[in-house]
């Protein structure tokens, strides 16, 4: 992840950037390894350090179920941060499009760090509001797009 500031650190002096990012274990995923599923409990939330990773939300099509693509997240970047933010559930399915290596951070070694470093965790978990913003305002397009057909087709 070399030149890439991860999102969660964004604004931490290089001393408390090395002591959170300390907290996270090593996770590899295989290409097409599943990371986590939609609905599921989450204790963990995850920055990429290498590779990609797909964010999907299951559509039933046809009597069958696809996954469409919502974003693929990239070195520095977040997913899962449903483990750090009530009610603790997955939004979407999450794997590794191509050979990818995270750190896992569970939510209670966060939590114990943001207890014991209180301005740490003012700045990670404004970044933190800041990756939920650019998801939903990922969802606010995909939600505008389809207003529009339905609207177009409506009218037409």
């Amino acid at each position: 992840m070399t030149g890439v500031q991860p999102d969660l650190v964004r604004g931490l002096s290089e001393e408390e950037t090395v002591g959170f990012l300390s907290l996270g274990v090593p996770n590899r995923l295989a290409s097409g390894q599943i990371l986590f599923r939609l609905g599921l409990e989450a204790d963990k939330a995850y920055l990429v350090m290498r590779g990609r990773i797909a964010l999907t939300l299951p559509i039933q099509i046809r009597g069958g179920e696809e996954e469409v693509v919502v974003e693929e997240k990239l070195p520095g970047e977040t997913v899962g941060w449903s483990g750090l933010v009530p009610p603790h559930r997955f939004t979407l399915n999450a794997g590794a499009a191509i050979d990818s290596e995270l750190l896992a951070f569970s939510r209670a070694s966060v939590l114990d760090h943001f207890a014991a470093h209180p301005a740490v965790g003012h700045t990670v978990t404004r970044n933190l509001a800041a990756v939920i913003g650019r998801r939903l305002q990922v969802f606010q397009t995909m939600w505008m797009r389809e207003v529009q057909r339905v609207v177009e087709q409506r009218y037409s």
